[in-house]
């Protein structure tokens, strides 16, 4: 193991140190190419750091510095464009001499540097200007490396053997670094400028400046990542920027889009579709929300669902595209290595070299215990909020073979509950979405033993058998759909008996192997709401047990309070505050009609995102409690964008509106919408079902909501629940 890596007992974890991550880090991201640079636009190694160019899980860049000089630049200004399309850095130069001619005053040069990533290269503007009285000439240079680290290299992980890099410089003074791997691909980064340098090597790009007063010069640098010599093709950079335009463009007419009358509150909503339409991948199947950069820049299959969940309203596609792939990679056969069983629906997925040889389960891996019931109710779900029966008809042989493996497979012991035992040493050890080695213990801090049924997990299930249920009726298997009812009716009455616990006025977190209960308050229980699973007189229990100063932060409610055992704030999953987790758990309130709690959680997150960097939510942070005129503590490997974060605004305001969907009937239902005060006025344009669409205008009045249609195509109906 390396430096960044410690060992407690069997497990490593990645140290958090600032050499690994900087919360001021810049990331933009195009289909499977990312890019992390610090504020001033470089890539640089400190010790053992994130920063780089990486496509298909391996880092193609791994420094990429600008010197003036001798010196570095000083920053001015850096920020991602808001439709995060663009990274524009603004920089001076420091005193120096560049010889024994020239002296160079603080603040004489302008540099601006523009990135854009597209269709796998980074393409690079950097204009000069010079604001002296006098004419100039300094030489300017940019470093650059390629490790091909596999991005769990980067993470941590050693390997004993590695391929072979090699590099070379061609005859218009462009540079080929070239990486031959142990799985036989060869991976190339390709780098040239325009204009062409006066110097160039394999490590680096020498330019002559001269500018007279006033004058602007600008230089062009393409980096192009090429796996078996699949060279994307060249372009400039005017170019490349207006194709990436014209692409978000395309986007946005599929999206409802939402405005309101709190500018603070629009620059959330704003970063978040962004970064929403950023981290969505095109794929073969469709659109596809990769889970987060750096370290989850690949499907994920319960990320996937829970952000299109999220952002079901606004856009049926993502759902659509997510069960579409899914569907594509259900596991057909058992192999234990990569935890998969026939039926089950995937975990993720890698590309990378470790991958490719087996050095990590994760090229097609398995281990999750809720991504196949969560496929499930995203399938009836986009069926409520589309009424495509073609497509939800395409889908019932997946539907039924995820059926399948939660009555076999997920319920080995058939004791009612699915529940989850590791199979791999090298695979995940917690299967639920909190996936850390300690996620799940008994009161006085003792780990639970396998295998495991989460709370949550057995919500999930209710609601998959429920949603197939009412699936199966419009594909007309009506004695299934009453079997799949039953069994749901019946899962509830288990579930309450044996998870209920008043002491704790909560469903517990978990039953053990031994099928002793984990009595332990967590916000596991929070998504038996979103699911339903829960009693009106349970859920108002659990709700006000999630809103006491224990369990909310000020900022959002935490995993665990911090009355138990193992709280500790600065924990992964032991109480630190989750965005999408306080999303899901709204919602859940907005079922039972707990409104205030929807206020609280809304609150909370939205002032996380005014003291967010870009506005943009954070995977987590960390569970201290807010402090006056302070921002949220940061949790320091946390990624950002994470897909699921910034979904969240979406699935709050579906909360708040009592917006749903009966798509058959080509119908919007709202059900006693709710405003809270810091939002006066809210407007939905392009809100639609198949190709009708209606804008609407919310206006609060005191405690009430007034709906007013500015326009709707016929024949869709919109009806308001008061």
């Amino acid at each position: 193991m390396g430096n960044n890596v410690i060992e407690i007992g069997s497990e490593q974890y990645i140290l958090a140190t600032s050499a690994l991550v900087d919360n001021q880090t810049r990331v933009l991201k195009h289909g499977e190419t990312f890019g992390i640079f610090n504020p001033y636009g470089d890539i640089q190694q400190i010790g053992r750091g994130g920063e780089g160019i990486y496509h298909e899980g391996t880092r193609f860049l791994s420094r990429f510095e600008l010197s003036l000089g001798e010196t570095h630049p000083g920053l001015l200004s850096s920020t991602i464009r808001l439709d995060n399309s663009l990274l524009a850095v603004d920089l001076t130069n420091a005193e120096f001499h560049d010889n024994e001619q020239t002296f160079l005053p603080h603040g004489t040069l302008h540099i601006s540097r523009a990135k854009i990533l597209w269709q796998a290269r980074c393409f690079e503007r950097i204009r000069f200007a010079n604001y002296s009285l006098e004419s100039l000439v300094v030489s300017f240079s940019v470093l650059f490396e390629a490790d091909f680290s596999d991005i769990f290299e980067v993470r941590g992980e050693k390997r004993s053997q590695r391929g072979h890099v090699s590099a070379s410089l061609r005859n218009d003074k462009s540079v080929v670094l070239q990486y031959v791997g142990l799985d036989g691909i060869s991976r190339a980064t390709y780098l040239k400028a325009d204009p062409v340098p006066s110097e160039s090597t394999t490590q680096s790009f020498l330019f002559e400046l001269a500018l007279q007063p006033k004058e602007e010069k600008t230089f062009d640098i393409e980096i192009a990542c090429a796996v078996n010599d699949h060279v994307p093709e060249s372009m400039a950079f005017i170019a490349a920027q207006d194709q990436a335009g014209g692409a978000l463009e395309t986007a946005k007419e599929r999206f409802c889009t939402i405005d309101t009358g709190n500018e603070q509150f629009n620059d959330w909503l704003n970063r978040s579709f962004h970064d929403i339409c950023m981290m969505t991948t095109d794929l073969p199947e469709g659109l596809y929300p990769y889970a987060g950069v750096p370290w989850f820049s690949t499907v994920f299959g319960r990320d996937g669902i829970i952000t299109a969940l999220e952002c079901l309203w606004i856009n049926p596609d993502l759902a659509r595209g997510v069960l579409s792939n899914l569907a594509s990679t259900q596991a057909s056969e058992i192999c234990p290595e990569q935890e998969a069983e026939p039926g089950k629906i995937l975990h993720e997925t890698r590309k990378g070299e470790m991958a490719a040889l087996k050095e990590i389960p994760f090229g097609h891996y398995y281990g999750s215990i809720d991504s196949t019931p969560l496929f499930i109710i995203l399938a009836g779900a986009y069926y409520d909020r589309t009424g495509d029966k073609d497509f939800i008809k395409t889908l019932w042989p997946n539907l039924n073979r995820a059926l399948a493996w939660i009555d076999h497979y997920g319920d080995k012991d058939q004791d009612g509950f699915v529940e989850y035992l590791g199979k791999t040493p090298n695979g995940l050890t917690q299967q639920g979405w909190k996936d850390s080695y300690d996620s799940v213990f008994h009161a006085d801090g003792t780990l639970a033993e396998g295998p495991i049924a989460l709370c949550e997990v057995q919500g999930y299930v209710y609601a998959a058998k429920l949603a197939a249920s009412k699936v199966a009726t419009v594909l007309g298997y009506t004695e299934q759909a009453q079997e799949l009812r039953d069994q749901a009716n019946a899962l509830q009455a288990q579930f309450i008996h044996k998870f209920w616990s008043d002491e704790l006025g909560t469903y517990i977190l978990a039953l053990d192997g031994n099928k002793q209960p984990c009595q332990v308050r967590s916000t596991n229980a929070g998504h038996t709401l979103f699911t339903g699973i829960a009693k009106q007189e349970h859920a108002e229990r659990i709700y006000k047990g999630l809103l006491r100063k224990e369990s909310s932060s000020g900022w959002g409610i935490r995993t665990i309070p911090t009355d138990e055992i193992r709280y500790n704030p600065m924990a992964y999953h032991n109480g630190s505050v989750w965005p999408h987790d306080n999303a899901l758990i709204a919602y859940g309130m907005s079922r039972y009609g707990f409104t205030d709690g929807i206020q609280e959680i809304l609150r909370g997150l939205f002032d996380m995102s005014v003291h967010s960097d870009l506005h943009r939510l954070p995977e987590l942070i960390c569970g201290f409690e807010r402090r006056p005129g302070e921002g949220p503590i940061l949790y320091p490997v946390a990624c950002a964008p994470q897909s699921w974060a910034a979904g969240a605004v979406f699935l709050l305001v579906q909360a708040s509106l009592g917006i749903s969907f009966h798509g058959a009937d080509q119908e919007i239902r709202f059900t006693k919408p709710y405003l809270p005060e810091f939002l006066p006025s809210l407007q939905l344009q392009n809100l639609r079902i198949g190709n009708l669409s209606a804008d609407l205008e919310f206006t609060r009045k005191k405690s009430d909501v007034m709906i007013h249609v500015t326009r709707k195509d016929d024949p869709l109906n919109i009806v308001a629940v008061k």
